[in-house]
């Protein structure tokens, strides 16, 4: 008997594309994984995955989720030398599901490209970092054609807890930047009051604890409280991505000619985040800028903010 199941295939298994790989590997798919730096593979085969070479021999799967860092990394895998989609031998995927944070244009693009060579293309970007996705509770937003989220459907819904609809084009990418302009200014707007509370005497710790327990509060914030009081920035989503879904989202409200001014001021404050050394650590490093600027004490304080 034949089987009907399609085939699976997964390319970038960074912080967040492993924690997803390996959901829909604890589901027991099997997928075929690549990844630029192997290394970062191999433990996947641990747990029933097939650790591929090379791009290309992806290109035999039914469909294959791509999960990179820029609009650039996408092109390349896709459509660059040894690419998903540059096989020569005429071999491609049925379904390619993006699962990057891109701007719009590249993934118009590509889709183009895709779609001339008989490959559907889906855009299904992600909400959650790595410890939520890993959880199920990561939300997915997809846009392309119908059929083709129809049939994706099924594993974006073993991945992430919500799965949405939002478009048969570029949709998805929109409403992944306007997400992520919001964390950023929620994020600046929590580092300010928290650091204000501090200057005036309050433990951290005494704050977010009564915050959390107000209307205001949210699952984010209640389960980032720790690193926070512990001024802990070990990265689940570094600073210098906040910068770049900044720069794709002011650049698409600047196409819409939609005035931001709070994210614009956000913008500058990640860039300062950045500027100061906190490229590489977790974007709520920058409470370090506002504590700085407050003349708050040293990161040994324990939550207590010091004058």
């Amino acid at each position: 008997m034949t089987s009907t199941t399609p085939t699976l295939g997964w390319l970038g298994t960074g912080r967040m594309g492993a924690a997803m790989v390996g959901r829909l590997l604890d589901a027991g798919h099997a997928v075929r994984v690549w990844n630029r730096t192997r290394a970062k593979a191999e433990p996947f085969a641990g747990r029933g995955a097939t650790v591929v070479d090379s791009i290309t021999e992806l290109a035999g799967c039914d469909i294959v989720f791509v999960m990179v860092s820029t609009s650039d990394d996408l092109r390349q895998v896709l459509l660059g030398e040894g690419g998903l989609l540059a096989t020569g031998d005429g071999r491609r995927p049925g379904v390619v599901v993006d699962c990057s944070t891109v701007s719009a244009e590249m993934s118009a693009e590509v889709r183009a490209a895709a779609t001339d060579l008989g490959t559907e293309f889906l855009a299904a970007p992600v909400s959650g970092n790595p410890h939520v996705v890993a959880e199920g509770a990561a939300c997915l937003v997809a846009s392309g054609e119908q059929a083709a989220y129809d049939r994706v459907r099924p594993y974006l819904a073993t991945i992430g807890r919500t799965v949405v609809y939002a478009g048969a084009e570029e949709q998805s990418r929109l409403v992944k930047l306007c997400h992520n302009l919001y964390l950023g200014m929620m994020v600046e707007s929590l580092v300010e009051v928290v650091t204000l509370a501090e200057k005036g005497g309050v433990d951290r710790a005494a704050f977010l604890e009564f915050l959390n327990g107000t209307v205001l509060a949210s699952d984010w914030v209640r389960k980032r409280t720790p690193d926070l009081v512990k001024r802990d920035w070990r990265p689940t989503f570094t600073t210098e991505l906040l910068r770049k879904d900044f720069d794709l989202g002011l650049g698409a409200a600047r196409a819409s000619e939609v005035p931001m001014p709070v994210a614009s001021l956000v913008h500058q404050l990640i860039q300062v985040a950045i500027g100061r050394g906190h490229r590489e650590e977790d974007f709520l490093a920058m409470y370090e800028v506002q504590a700085a600027a407050a003349a708050l004490g040293p990161a040994d304080d324990g939550g207590r903010g010091t004058r």
